[in-house]
């Protein structure tokens, strides 16, 4: 074993090791349509006085943070998304009426003198906690100790707070502070009610004053000794001491000001999920994992033998390393990024089947050569094509990251981790392991045992028909432009459906205890006020109702009638998009197709020459407009997770045309006078048995989503099913013919032989090998 193996072999075992760790002793971190909950996202408005930008967004979100605490949510997330954005994810919230209400209240920061206090334990002899006299003003609420307060009424409100900064006191030792600054008015409230508090003792409880934030005590200072009766503290020369630290004094800051400065804000975007619907959406993925990956597993170990067994096994390192590099970078695992794990799994073999397909190539052009020799230079030739088509793929996962919404961007990152971890197996574990095999005398000398030795049954068949498909490339385009022609037709005659996420509006799922038909709820909802809801049935028997705008007390009476005829209902699925951000999310999703073009351009035109990348990407827009128009004609919604379907088939397209003008490159640089016609037959018959061998491995996982996934990924994976055959044909049928019409109208020089095409004339010698020759 080669020192180069030795590496390998460490370096994957050490990787596997920390994966494993991981995986035992850490969970996943579940999006809420895998466990259940709502997730809103809010839109900050601007105000008459003040612009809803980064910093009162900020403000706000800290407002609605303590709101929120307050009703007892386990573990609420809140981020700022953007400038003036807020996404609020609730876990386990299934009605979110209550949150609504109590997200949508203005804030309220009021100012109140502390008349009396009732230390922790004691009985209270005010009313209970939280509770206003009525027609007095007065409130009992506990202090940041919990000591209970007698609040006097409100003597000023926050809309009178101009600002509210935390700052270190190095030179009086005060360390972090607060300093208040009023407007003018009522800067002159401060001050009485400060000097009315200090006409009592030092110590005593009347001499605090409490800042009152959505009814509970956010600070309650006293007035410092040195203030006089009557003369209160000034407006700018206010201060809040106390023992905070930095994050307290800056958050204590930020409340007052925040209450202070109120942003009204707009609910934009509600999704709320069923745990029962989460739970069946792992389960369904689990088993299709599990089962498309067995199918893969077992088709490249029939495909390459001993080394397809090996690669089975480097597949099963990929899948715990990838899953414990979500979990241990703490990825919020969602529908669509469980849909792009389970995907790429079976994406994970192309590499493998790559690298064998050119050693089998060595094999038979120098059967006398060594296996490991053959292997090596397999792996030397392949990485050039493992490379641009896995940096394709990546391109599309950003895309759907940077552009995407929600869900679809936890497909991104698990697209984007996946490719890393599928090149790591790839590139490091199965070649240690491979490696290893090619050392062993049996597997050398039995050729039938290793899987590369012998050319496969696809090739020797292609190789004895020798079909001449390029000799008027011109058919081919036609074929494709009536494929396209059929796909715009579906398109303009049946329209695109667009999902409620592009158009706005509210979609619903309802499961009954009692089977309702379409007509009945139709019906019911109609006598109910709802005439203009769409009904359909969705699932085993639930129900999905779209409307258009439509609020939670709306919602909570559609209901309410709905289980009239239907018995006990239960919301299964809740999706809310605002007209607004339903125009922001289609645009953004035509941005993301017209962004994915370009890029892939203008990396295929650095990568290759312009005439193969123009190919490339009319063969991708070919594939995009097939996918849409089958849509169109099936009546199938286009979503969120059909966009990340659509720029997934956009990374596979590419991916397929890089490897057949990588080998038309490579072959036309050795063999300049040949016709680039024949050059290109040449590089789709060597390239077929790896197109073919590494679609069934996506084929098997997508086969196994479209028929256990349910619903929620049955889409996904029949726009991806179709995107791979589609993608095939293209990258032969239509962007190779589409360069040779191109190549014979620019009429420019073939490539010049360079250091990586001499490389791969001339790889470098078998470890194991002397040199020496008779």
């Amino acid at each position: 074993m080669t020192r180069a193996t030795t590496v390998r072999a460490v370096l994957a075992a050490a990787v596997l090791l920390v994966s494993v760790f991981i995986t035992l002793t850490m969970s996943p971190r579940l999006g809420l349509d895998l466990q259940g909950g709502t997730r809103m996202v809010l839109q900050a408005e601007d105000s008459a006085t003040v612009e809803a930008n980064r910093e009162t967004t900020d403000r706000t979100l800290e407002v609605l943070r303590q709101r929120i605490d307050s009703l007892g949510v386990a573990e609420p997330v809140l981020t700022r998304s953007g400038e003036d954005r807020i996404i609020v994810e609730l876990p386990d919230v299934q009605d979110p009426r209550q949150a609504a209400a109590v997200i949508g209240r203005t804030a309220q920061l009021s100012f109140h003198a502390v008349q009396g206090a009732t230390p922790p334990g004691a009985e209270p002899e005010s009313k209970p906690e939280s509770e206003t006299e009525p027609g007095s003003g007065r409130l009992t609420l506990p202090d940041e100790q919990g000591t209970q307060l007698d609040l006097g009424p409100a003597r000023l409100s926050g809309a009178g707070v101009k600002d509210a900064t935390a700052s270190f006191e190095a030179q009086q030792a005060a360390g972090w502070t607060v300093k208040l600054d009023f407007h003018k008015d009522a800067g002159k409230d401060w001050t009485r009610l400060t000097g009315e508090a200090a006409c009592h003792p030092a110590g005593d409880e009347r001499r605090r004053v409490a800042i009152v934030l959505d009814e509970k005590v956010i600070s309650s200072p006293q007035v410092d000794p040195s203030v006089g009766c009557q003369a209160g503290l000034p407006s700018g020369g206010t201060q809040i001491t106390g023992s905070f630290s930095a994050k307290e004094a800056r958050d204590l800051a930020l409340l007052i000001k925040g209450g202070a400065l109120p942003v009204p804000v707009e609910i934009v975007e509600q999704r709320t999920v069923g745990p029962t619907l989460g739970a069946a959406a792992i389960d369904a993925s689990a088993q299709a994992a599990l089962i498309g990956a067995a199918a893969t597993a077992l088709f490249i170990t029939f495909v390459y033998r001993l080394f397809g067994a090996l690669a089975a096994v480097a597949l099963a390192a990929y899948g715990v390393i990838s899953y414990a590099a979500l979990v241990g970078l703490g990825v919020t695992l969602t529908l669509p990024g469980l849909a792009g794990f389970v995907l790429a799994i079976g994406m994970a073999v192309d590499a493998n089947v790559l690298v064998f397909e050119r050693a089998r190539e060595e094999c038979q052009d120098r059967p006398t050569r060594s296996l490991r020799s053959a292997l090596t230079t397999g792996f030397q030739k392949a990485f050039s094509a493992v490379a641009d088509s896995n940096i394709t793929t990546l391109l599309a996962a950003g895309l759907l990251f940077f552009l995407g919404s929600g869900p679809v961007k936890g497909f991104g990152v698990t697209l984007a981790i996946g490719v890393v971890a599928s090149m790591f197996s790839a590139l490091v574990i199965a070649r240690a392991l491979t490696e290893i095999a090619a050392g062993s005398r049996f597997v050398s000398d039995y050729r039938g045992v290793n899987g590369i030795a012998r050319p496969g049954s696809v090739r020797s068949w292609l190789t004895r028909k020798d079909p001449q498909l390029f000799r008027k490339p011109v058919r081919w385009l036609v074929v494709s432009t009536a494929l396209v022609a059929v796909a715009v037709a579906g398109i303009v005659v049946r329209g695109v459906d667009l999902g409620v996420e592009f158009t706005g509006g509210r979609l619903v799922e309802y499961s009954t205890s009692r089977p309702v038909d379409v007509e009945t709820a139709r019906s019911t909802l109609a006598d109910a006020g709802f005439g203009d809801a769409e009904v359909t049935t969705a699932g085993d028997g639930d129900i999905s109702v779209r409307t258009g705008k439509l609020d939670n007390d709306g919602e909570h009476t559609l209901r309410e009638a709905l289980a009239t005829e239907g018995g006990e209902t239960t919301k299964v699925r809740d999706e809310l998009i605002g007209p607004s951000l339903g125009d922001e999310l289609r645009r953004n999703a035509l941005i993301a197709l017209g962004v994915a073009v370009f890029v892939q351009l203008a990396y295929l035109a650095m990568r290759f020459r312009w005439t193969f990348a123009v190919a490339s990407v009319v063969g991708m827009v070919h594939d995009v407009v097939i996918v849409v128009g089958a849509f169109a004609w099936l009546g199938r919604p286009v979503d969120g997770i059909f966009l990340a379907a659509l720029l997934t088939v956009i990374g596979y397209s590419v991916n397929d045309s890089v490897v057949v003008f990588d080998r038309v490159r490579e072959l036309w640089a050795g063999n300049r006078k040949t016709p680039l016609a024949t050059i290109a037959r040449r590089a789709v018959l060597q390239t077929v048995p790896r197109t073919v061998n590494t679609g069934m491995g996506a084929l098997f996982i997508l086969v196994a989503l479209a028929v256990l996934g349910g619903d929620s990924l049955a889409d996904f994976a029949l726009a991806l099913l179709i995107g791979i055959v589609v993608g095939t044909w293209s990258s032969v049928f239509t962007a190779v013919p589409g360069a040779l019409v191109l190549e014979r109208r620019t009429g420019a020089p073939p490539p010049v032989p360079g250091k990586a095409s001499r490389r791969a004339r001339a790889p470098r010698r078998d470890p194991l090998d002397n040199g020496a020759r008779v």
